[in-house]
Parts: structure tokens; sequence; C-alpha cells
């Protein structure tokens, strides 16, 4: 396993369950005690892990700020080049003048660098994206009002009634958790919420999702199938689940990763 290969399953792997030993990170990965002792302290010196006695754990969140997601930070490391792929096609899409709204997540975040060249109206809650093409694009960008949640790099509020009630899109762009016969998922219900007053205002929901999503995760749905109008994967996504999602009436789309 090569160490870009081997840091990514760390990271899933400490994703998933919170806290795993050096030892069965050394299983998995097959790795050495020292390879792996570097890997981990390589890991939390970019502040992806936290290193306690015999393994490791997710980096706890500050403040009062405690969503049930991994952070921002770890969630890019994950699948980049699927991510980056699913994120080009999604932005083909988009033509300028459009009215479009982007949640906060890793895959949505790799749509800024095709988005810099558009003029577009772009209403998000991640921070990041904002920023991004705030200073690099001619886009015009609207953010809900709320906390910034440091970890995830999203805008929540807690609110029913808040700045984007008067806001119209053409479609949304949607990253999750996980996909499945429930339709989008999230593990958080203050994320699942927000998400779900954003789709309110979108005639068509889009979803980004890579070939992992597919695994079961979270617990809070956000919208079923029969919302979804297309789902981008990678070519690495199960058959049956995308058999599944077309039968749903999904449009399914497979791009190749890289």
């Amino acid at each position: 396993m090569h160490e870009q290969e081997r840091w990514q399953t760390i990271l899933r792997l400490v994703q998933e369950r919170s806290v795993i030993s050096a030892r069965e990170l050394s299983d998995i990965t097959r790795a050495s005690a020292a390879t792996l002792r570097r890997d981990l302290t390589h890991l939390a010196a970019q502040g992806l892990v936290h290193r306690i006695h015999g393994g490791v754990r997710t980096v706890g969140l500050k403040g009062n700020a405690k969503l049930e997601s991994a952070s921002f930070t770890v969630s890019q490391t994950l699948h980049a080049d699927r991510k980056r792929a699913i994120a080009r096609r999604a932005v083909a899409l988009c033509r300028d003048g459009e009215s479009i709204i982007i949640n906060g997540g890793s895959t949505t975040f790799q749509m800024v660098e095709f988005l810099r060249a558009m003029r577009l109206q772009i209403l998000t809650n991640s921070f990041p994206i904002a920023a991004a093409l705030m200073h690099e694009s001619d886009n015009r960008i609207i953010l809900p009002g709320g906390e910034i949640y440091r970890d995830q790099s999203l805008i929540l509020s807690p609110f029913d009634e808040d700045s984007i009630q008067h806001y119209t899109a053409s479609r949304m762009f949607m990253s999750a958790m996980s996909i499945g016969p429930l339709g989008v998922i999230e593990s958080d219900p203050l994320i699942a919420r927000a998400e779900a007053k954003l789709l309110n205002r979108a005639a068509d929901l889009i979803v980004l999702a890579d070939s992992s999503k597919f695994e079961p995760r979270g617990s809070m749905a956000v919208a079923p199938l029969s919302r979804i109008k297309r789902l981008i994967t990678d070519d690495g996504a199960p058959e049956a689940a995308l058999e599944m999602l077309r039968e749903a009436g999904v449009d399914v789309e497979v791009v190749a990763r890289g």
C-alpha cells in the first residue's frame, strides 16, 4: 500500500470509528510499526488526527460548535481524485447568469476550481467556497445567516426564518455523508435541517457522491430519492446501488476518476 493510500485509509478508519489502535491500523494497512508511527506523526502534525496512547482518535471540535460529522480538513484528503472529476462534470452543467445553491462539503468544494471562470449567482453555506470565489472569480456570492462551525467550515442557523427565504435557484448541488434507499443521508441533525432549508429554495437537486458514499453511514435523511434529479458519481460506484437509483427515477451519471 502506497503512502498516500495508507493515509487515506487511516483517515477513513479514524473518521468511521473515532478511536482506533495502532496495532489494528498496522494489520489493515500491512505497514510496519515504524512506518505506521511515521504516518501517524505526519497526520497528527497536519492536525488530521490526535495521537493517544496505543493509537489515534478524531480531532476534537472546539467551543460549543459540536457536530457529529468529520472535519472539512479530513474530508478533503479522502478520494480527492474522484471528487475533482465529479465536480468538474457538475460545473459543466452550469450556464452563466444562472442562480444555483451549493452546500458545504469536500466534494462540492472541488467545484471552486471550475467555477472561477464563470459568472453565476451562488448561494452557499460553505465558508471556504464563498471565500475562494469572492476573491478569485466574478461570481456573485450569497451567504445564509448563522454561526460558523469551524471544523466543518459551515455557516448554520438554528432558526426557521433567515436570509435565504426569498432566494430561488434552478438547481442545488449537494454532497452527502451517504446515499441509500432512503435518499440523501447526513450524520448531524443541524446539518440535515440546514440542507433541507437550502433544498426548499431550488427547483432541481443534483447530488455529488463519490463511490465511497454508498456505504451505510449517518442516520438523518435530508431528501428522498424522488427529490434527486441527477446523481454524479465515479466509476468505482457499486452497480447494484446505481441500478437502485435508476429504478427510483434518478438520472445517474458516471465519470472516470482522475
